[in-house]
């Protein structure tokens, strides 16, 4: 078992779901590699040191010869199209929404939209029960003005059913030029009816962190992403916030879809004493890692308090899980997204590539965090009449949990 400690963590991004909607494109979740290369080539091995293949292969060049000879329209079919759809099928095979296959010109796109800047809604989707659905959207941003929430889910873009579509197909068609509207058919729990929205795309600005000082000086930080600038963001905070003394602190990552893996644990060692586990990785064949706080633990004796819902994944789980297991935090809100898993991106000959789960995350105690998430130890709902009104019940219990561990703190 490794330990990894603050500083040259790979590259790993923890977000939510397989697409994005904002300005600059991240592939939630995925791992470019310990060298910090976008990507990395995968070489074709030798069959003989690969992993066996215990089935029989002459069904697939069979099912290929009865294609090519008796399909009646098979001179519109190429035998590289036979190819990627036999790559696409394995893949599906797997029932793993962020495990995928991408022909030479998907490839293209991908890798550009990591650099790329495009207009977006301002929100963060994902597959969830084969549904194309709102992780979360970002404040400030056209998602969040048109009223979206956590988990809405998208029936139609511009006319399109999103039945059947992959994240990234969805995202392709969400995403366009600036100051163009795009049509979004959604549907809420709750709702007897669709509704259809119209919004603007923009390039969109991400907030990271906000604090502020409430009554009983409680500190409330609200932490959006885990993004890169959050670590330096976070030191001058801390700073501000020790110079207070505060008697505790709400933490909410509520909508927070995630970010960059190293980033969450910087964060998380602020709040953990050196040495505790962040988050253990667990791989193929039982190996697994383990990350551990390295910081200066300046906030770890400050009682605490986490604030999540549905739109909470990835990064946010992981120092959600983090707090709750190794200190005891209670957390407070709705059940958390569960995106629990890492993804690797590799090339493979001719331009393909393909994006695949190589593991996933527990929570210090072992927990799995994957498909299941986090629950809150107090559920409380936020309701569009909540919101609508400008009333937050789930910051009100949080900080009337918080109130009531000050009592037993101070004894």
């Amino acid at each position: 078992m490794k330990n990894h400690f603050r500083g040259k963590i790979s590259v790993k991004l923890a977000f939510a779901g397989v697409g994005s909607v904002i300005a600059l494109s991240f592939c939630f979740g995925v791992w470019f590699g310990k060298t910090g290369k976008t990507v990395e080539t995968l070489p074709v091995a030798n069959a003989q040191s690969e992993a066996a293949f215990n089935a029989d292969f002459s069904l697939f060049w069979d099912s290929v010869k009865l294609i090519k000879n008796k399909y009646f329209d098979a001179n519109k079919v190429t035998d590289e199209q036979i190819l990627y759809g036999a790559i696409r099928g394995a893949f599906q095979s797997l029932n793993d929404p962020y495990s995928t296959f991408f022909e030479p010109s998907d490839a293209k796109k991908f890798h550009e939209d990591l650099e790329g800047v495009f207009g977006g809604i301002g929100a963060e989707i994902g597959l969830k029960n084969g549904q194309i659905v709102i992780v979360a959207p970002l404040k400030g941003n056209p998602a969040e003005k048109a009223g979206f929430k956590a988990g809405d889910r998208i029936l139609e873009v511009n006319g399109t059913s999103t039945a059947g579509l992959a994240v990234e197909d969805a995202v392709k068609i969400i995403r366009g030029q600036p100051d163009t509207v795009v049509k979004l058919l959604i549907m809420r729990d709750g709702w007897s009816d669709a509704k259809e929205f119209e919004i603007t795309r923009a390039i969109i600005n991400v907030p990271t962190l906000e604090w502020e000082t409430k009554e009983g000086n409680i500190v409330y930080l609200k932490l959006h992403n885990f993004n890169s600038n959050l670590p330096d963001l976070m030191y001058l905070s801390a700073i501000s916030m020790l110079m207070q003394r505060p008697n505790g602190i709400v933490l909410d990552l509520r909508n927070n879809p995630g970010g960059f893996l190293d980033v969450s644990i910087d964060t998380a060692s602020w709040f953990l004493q050196r040495g505790k586990t962040v988050v253990r990785e667990r791989f193929n064949a039982n190996s697994e890692d383990r990350y551990i706080a390295n910081g200066n633990a300046s906030l770890s004796q400050i009682p605490i308090v986490v604030l999540i819902n549905g739109g909470s994944a990835s990064a946010s789980e992981i120092l959600a899980g983090a707090l709750r297991d190794a200190r005891g935090a209670k957390l407070v809100g709705e059940k958390t997204f569960g995106k629990g898993t890492v993804q690797e991106v590799r090339d493979l000959r001719n331009g393909s590539s393909v994006k695949i789960s190589i593991a996933e995350w527990l929570t210090p105690n072992g927990d799995s965090i994957n498909n299941k998430g986090l629950n809150p130890d107090y559920e409380v709902k936020l309701t569009e009449d909540d919101t609508n009104n400008g009333v937050d019940p789930q910051l009100d219990k949080a900080l009337e949990v918080l109130k009531e561990e000050l009592k037993t703190f101070a004894r």
